[in-house]
């Protein structure tokens, strides 16, 4: 046995990462909650996965453009004991002023060519890798946007609860505007 195998071991334990990261996870919704009592009993909602967590972070931000209050408490209910602060919520309405469809673009079958609408099962892929798992109880996972040539990041946190919660978020970011918007397109 090597020198660090068991400290190996106990931090994969933890974690649930193994020496193959380079998992897809794929997060089904049959249907969309329709308020915080639905959503905080999702299956998801357990949070005992990061994928779970990352997926319902996306789910959340596909509500601020119709109900910002609904939004902003799924993610203060996905941050556990960190609650949003005031520069965050002024930062996600910046990003919504003209992009509310970045969201739904992580959602399968969500394209610029069809306004990023996606198709039922709403399905989100969440995705590891080689790195995810580098900061003991930390998680980098990766979303893909059907209108982004590259992946963006979620981190998770893990809580003594066995909870995954939504550290930091990084798929707020621009994407390719849907076709009939974009002329050029």
């Amino acid at each position: 046995m090597a020198l660090f195998d068991s400290l190996k071991k106990a931090a994969e334990a933890v974690t649930g990462a193994s020496q193959n990261r380079n998992r897809k996870v794929e997060v089904v919704f049959p249907r969309l909650p329709e308020t915080l009592g639905e959503f905080s009993t999702l299956p998801q909602a357990a949070m005992k996965t990061p994928f779970d967590t990352a997926a319902l972070a996306v789910l959340a931000f596909c509500f601020y453009p119709e109900n910002r209050e609904l939004a902003l408490s799924m993610l203060d209910l996905l941050r556990g004991p960190r609650p949003l602060s005031p520069a965050e919520k002024q930062f996600f309405t910046d990003r919504f002023r003209d992009q509310d469809y970045v969201p739904r673009s992580y959602f399968k079958g969500a394209t610029p060519e069809n306004r990023y609408l996606p198709s039922e099962p709403y399905t989100i892929v969440v995705s590891e890798g080689p790195y995810s798992y580098q900061n003991q109880n930390f998680a980098k996972l990766y979303l893909t946007s059907g209108g982004a040539d590259s992946p963006r990041s979620v981190d998770l946190r893990l809580a003594k609860d066995g909870k995954w919660y939504l550290w930091e978020q990084y798929f707020l970011v621009g994407i390719r505007k849907p076709a009939d918007e974009d002329p050029w397109a």
